[in-house]
């Protein structure tokens, strides 16, 4: 684990996290709240998109418990880590944090070892660090896969089944964008290469699909070489390279280069895209806020297609996104009591079946009811799921840094070759100035 103490930072760097971190926050800012007080906490919710669920869990909590849960929800496009930096730095920290893999280094010997509870020995799933143990709670698993739609695939007599190779994506490609008039597709695909608000999803999870596809879960190998210095096997970056290209020519030019999550998402419930570069969280929208545009497309079945750049690709990405950790300043015994109940039954109700998460624990006896649900499930039990190694690159480097490298290429500033130049470059100095 990378050791960074960010209250080393300068001064203005912190009055900066800070402003934007209070700012960004949605549902009730930390001030507003009594978190410090016996009894009480304040979770941080980053899943911006079942932000409703999560307050109706804390709710739910207070009721059974009495104990009161205040939920800060941070919206998506956000930095996540800049905004708990803030509350950390102004003395405002949350009893519950949220993190991602390389969140956890901004954190160094600052959580709870969480490694004696009990929902730990019910998961596979923790956020385990080798010198502080049992850091992250995990509250749901989540796919990375090419989104598509079923009803569209089959009214082209596409077998979703046979695309395992760049040649067969690219054929399913050619044959939908023939018949795009006569279905009603706005374009083939929605892809999102805009880095400023959306860059988490081209420069993490589109990225991250050269890093893992097709392989074991416990292979490491393109990983180790990006974070030996930034290094790159060129013949997997050029055929990653050519698939990205497929999506810039076919995706709507509405999403593309835009901040567009919201009308990226809408699109597909909306049965305007065949495909989408967006993974398993989007099913809590599309039978959420987008229930009715979903249900007016036919509630079509919903699949997810291997991100297929080499042949023989077979996998979809899972993994825990994110987990929620303890800080040790916080009201660790009220934080540790309520994510032992959220392992539990009446929480895992909420989560799975209302948030539509796919549970960590194996005693958990609910089925979510998400469209992509059956989908992890199959991919899982046929043993064909690589891991999220992209959580393991130094902390920004997708997001602040990889993404502009699809931004440029999708706005046509530069073209294949520039864009694995791009990427190289950016990674290279990047790890330069860890």
């Amino acid at each position: 684990m990378q050791k960074r103490r960010f209250i080393s930072l300068i001064t203005a760097l912190a009055l900066m996290l800070l402003t934007f971190g209070c700012n960004k926050a949605t549902t009730e800012s930390v001030e507003e709240t009594d978190a410090g007080t016996t009894g009480s906490i304040t979770l941080l919710n980053i899943k911006g998109e079942v932000t409703s669920q999560i307050e109706a869990l804390a709710k739910q909590y207070t009721q059974e418990t009495g104990v009161p849960v205040t939920v800060v929800s941070v919206p998506a496009g956000v930095d996540v880590q800049a905004t708990i930096k803030g509350y950390y730095l102004s003395d405002q920290m949350p009893d519950i944090i949220a993190c991602e893999a390389s969140g956890f280094g901004s954190w160094d010997g600052l959580l709870v070892d969480l490694s004696d509870q009990n929902w730990a020995t019910r998961t596979d799933a923790e956020y385990i660090d080798p010198t502080y143990g049992t850091l992250g709670f995990p509250y749901t698993t989540e796919a990375i896969g090419l989104a598509y739609n079923g009803d569209i695939l089959a009214k082209c007599g596409i077998d979703p089944a046979s695309i395992t190779s760049p040649s067969a994506l690219q054929s399913a490609f050619e044959t939908i964008d023939a018949k795009k008039d006569e279905l009603g597709l706005t374009a083939v695909i929605g892809y999102c290469a805009e880095p400023n608000d959306v860059g988490w999803s081209s420069g993490n999870h589109v990225f991250g699909t050269y890093l893992d596809s097709g392989l074991d879960r416990s292979d490491t190998k393109y990983i180790d070489m990006l974070n030996d210095g930034g290094k790159f096997d060129d013949e997997r970056l050029s055929a990653f390279a050519d698939m990205i290209e497929l999506f810039n020519q076919y995706s709507d030019p509405a999403v593309l280069t835009e901040s567009a999550y919201d009308a990226q998402v809408a699109g597909f419930a909306s049965g305007k895209y065949a495909f989408v570069t967006q993974g398993s969280w989007i099913g809590a929208t599309m039978t959420g806020a987008e229930a009715d545009a979903y249900a007016a497309a036919g509630n079509f079945d919903v699949g997810m297609l291997p991100y297929c750049f080499m042949d023989g690709q077979d996998t979809i990405l899972t993994s825990a996104p994110s987990w929620w950790a303890i800080p040790k300043e916080g009201n660790v015994e009220a934080a540790k009591a309520f994510l032992q109940w959220c392992s539990e039954d009446t929480a895992q109700k909420i989560l799975v079946e209302d948030a539509g998460f796919i549970s960590p624990f194996t005693d958990c006896k609910y089925v979510a009811t998400d469209p992509f649900a059956k989908v992890i499930s199959s991919y899982v039990s046929s043993g064909k799921t690589s891991n999220w190694h992209w959580q393991s690159m130094p902390e920004g480097l997708g997001q602040k840094g990889l993404s502009f490298g699809f931004y440029k290429f999708a706005s046509g500033e530069i073209d294949k070759a520039g864009f694995i130049n791009e990427l190289k470059s950016i990674a290279s100095d990047w790890y330069s100035k860890l």
